[in-house]
């Protein structure tokens, strides 16, 4: 039992008294997903203005978030979250992560799901249409910049993905749905003419690390970019289904259709079939052309 004297050098305990509160947990959620004025928080959470104050300003004091500006008369503000704020992704998503195995799920270790109307997790994805990537989102990219998740073209096709190339780690084969990245990596190379003639940008996101990324890209010849979401921060934007793996969160995977106006126009998972997955968002990208 941890003694009272023993917090102060706790990490754990330290934590919890800046964020461990439920409320301040989906505020930071919220955050994360780009509704950052209070207004817009307020809609998103059952929580009264009041306790929505105390919260916010309990963040702020602890420099989890910051208040920015954005009008000026009369002067309101918007809430973006600190470095601390960032850091603290990776355990929102992780909290995710665990949930759906283990209080959504039945505990099974799986990079897939199997789609029914009982799956919350894949409710979660299909419920994704509609929603908004936030603006700035920009992810380290093997094109050696840092680049935004939605291209600037009518349309952006976003497929994530669990891991290629050879940093999977031992017993990869026997995680269903694991297998098959390079596949789907190589379908939407060979279709990624297509998908210009249609107005799309393509864009692959993995939470691998932007060098893995890069030598797989250049074995593969692979022309579009690949993002390294391995700070979580678009999993989190967008509460996308993951899955645990030698101790790495990776995605699972799912094809997301995204407007110039950064709303979601369609989201296809599970994906299970990679093949008829990458003929199906090609003919909803030439559809909306």
């Amino acid at each position: 039992m941890i003694k009272p004297r023993d917090d102060e050098t706790c990490g754990i305990a330290q934590a919890a008294a800046v964020i461990g509160d439920w409320w301040s947990l989906l505020i930071l959620r919220e955050i994360a997903r780009g509704h950052r004025r209070f207004d817009q928080l307020a809609a998103e959470l059952p929580i009264s203005r009041k306790v929505l104050t105390e919260r916010l300003g309990h963040l702020v004091e602890h420099d989890v978030v910051q208040r920015q500006p954005y009008q000026s008369n009369p002067v309101r503000h918007e809430y973006l979250l600190t470095p601390a704020g960032h850091g603290l992704l990776p355990v929102l998503v992780s909290m995710q992560d665990w949930a759906d195995r283990y209080v959504l799920g039945d505990g099974t270790l799986t990079a897939t799901a199997p789609g029914g109307d009982a799956d919350r997790e894949a409710a979660r994805a299909r419920a994704l249409p509609g929603s908004r990537v936030p603006a700035g989102l920009t992810l380290p990219s093997t094109r050696g910049n840092t680049g935004d998740v939605v291209g600037d073209t009518d349309l952006t096709v976003l497929f994530t993905y669990p891991a290629t190339g050879a940093s999977v780690p031992p017993g990869w084969s026997r995680i269903p749905g694991a297998l098959g990245c390079t596949l789907e990596n190589r379908l939407f190379r060979d279709a990624w003419a297509h998908f210009i003639q249609a107005g799309a940008t393509v864009h692959g996101v993995s939470t691998q690390r932007p060098d893995e990324q890069a030598a797989f890209a250049d074995a593969e010849q692979i022309p579009f970019p690949l993002l390294s979401d391995v700070d979580l921060e678009f999993a989190a934007a967008l509460r996308l289904p993951t899955f645990r793996a030698a101790q790495q969160i990776r995605h699972k995977r799912i094809i997301l259709v995204v407007d110039r106006d950064r709303v979601v126009r369609h989201s296809i998972y599970p994906v299970t079939d990679i093949p008829s997955a990458v003929s199906e968002v090609l003919e909803l990208a030439r559809g909306a052309a």
